[in-house]
Formats: C-alpha cells, structure tokens, sequence
C-alpha cells in the first residue's frame, strides 16, 4: 500500500521580484535572506565585506564565490580577519575563489579594524548601523526595480559617518544595497510574496 504524501509547498509559482529570475541561487537569496533583518554582527560584516566585493561586478557573481569568501576571510570574524598580515593578503591575492583585488582585500582587512572600533564605542555594531534607521526596517512600496534608487538619504548619512570612521568601499550605492540586503529597508515589490511576509 501507497502511503500518500502530504504536499509540497511549491515556491516556482509565487510571485517575486524580476530581479530573481530563475537562477536558483539568486532565488534562494531572494527567498530567504534579502531584506530579513540581520542583527548578528557577524552577519552585517559578511554583508558589509560581499557588497564592497561586488563593487563593479554582478551579486550573482559575489553569491557564487560566498563560501570561499567565508573559507578565505576566517568564517567573516572580524577579529581574525583585522589580524591578517602582509603574508596573509598577499596569500589572498592568489585565491581563484574570491574576487582578486588588491584594494578591495586590503579594504576589507582594514575595514574590520574599523568595525571592532564601532563595536567598542557602541557595544555592537548592530546597534551602531541600525540607528540610521531608528531602529526598525524603512517599509517601502516598490511597484516594480524602476523604483528603486541607487542611494537614499539614510545610505548618504551612514555611507559618510563609515568613511569618518575608516571605513573604504562604503559608497552610499553600496550602503543602500547592503541596507536591502540586511533588512533595514524592505525594498521587495508591493506585488511579491515576500514584501507581505517581511511588512508583517
């Protein structure tokens, strides 16, 4: 005898953002992480760290070298990776898993020196980068990728306090898409599954 099985929840028919196409990883991003607030301050040093990487390139690309970077850059620990000496970045260099650029790889050994200074002051870097958004995500209402701007005004402001701080390729661009990427803007379409799910 058959034992039938319960069904499936079928994601393939839902509704999403055109940005996700049909590329599986870029669906399973979009699905599960993109615009989930993220409180976990080696998670927002991961986002920080894969955004300024893909600087010039395509998230998809950055997506498919993610689990090098995680190998290469000690798991995102910031306090092992602001320790990496010349040898160790010049190891880097070398790395066919992870985008080979120089400034990029420096940035990012000296831009975790920088968050450990954010963490001291303020006890965590969570706290630090969600206060320019007091707090709690910016829900927006996007009809469609047309809507969405390249910076805001909360990307400027945090864009510039990180600069202040040290901080290199954190252009307000690439602050707005990790802000997306972080949650602390609700950036889905009004018309996919997931802006409903993350308004609530």
């Amino acid at each position: 005898m058959t034992v039938p099985q319960k069904p499936r929840s079928d994601r393939s028919r839902l509704r999403r953002c055109a940005w996700a196409g049909d590329d599986p990883l870029m669906r399973r991003y979009h699905d599960e992480e993109w615009g989930v607030p993220a409180h976990d301050d080696r998670r927002l040093f991961e986002f920080l760290t894969l955004e300024g990487a893909q600087a010039g390139l395509s998230w998809r690309t950055i997506l498919g070298k993610r689990d090098n970077y995680r190998a290469a850059f000690a798991g995102f620990d910031p306090a092992r990776v602001a320790r990496f000496d010349a040898r160790r970045r010049t190891a880097l260099m070398n790395n066919p898993g992870i985008v080979r650029n120089r400034l990029k790889i420096e940035s990012t050994v000296s831009n975790a020196r920088a968050y450990l200074d954010v963490r001291k002051e303020f006890g965590s870097f969570d706290r630090y980068v969600w206060q320019f958004v007091n707090g709690k995500p910016i829900q927006n209402r996007r009809k469609g990728l047309h809507q969405i701007p390249a910076h805001t005004p909360e990307s400027d402001a945090l864009s510039i306090d990180l600069r202040k701080r040290g901080f290199r390729f954190v252009g307000s661009t690439i602050i707005y898409a990790f802000m997306q990427g972080v949650g602390m803007v609700n950036d889905h379409e009004v018309s996919c599954y997931r802006h409903r799910q993350l308004a609530k």
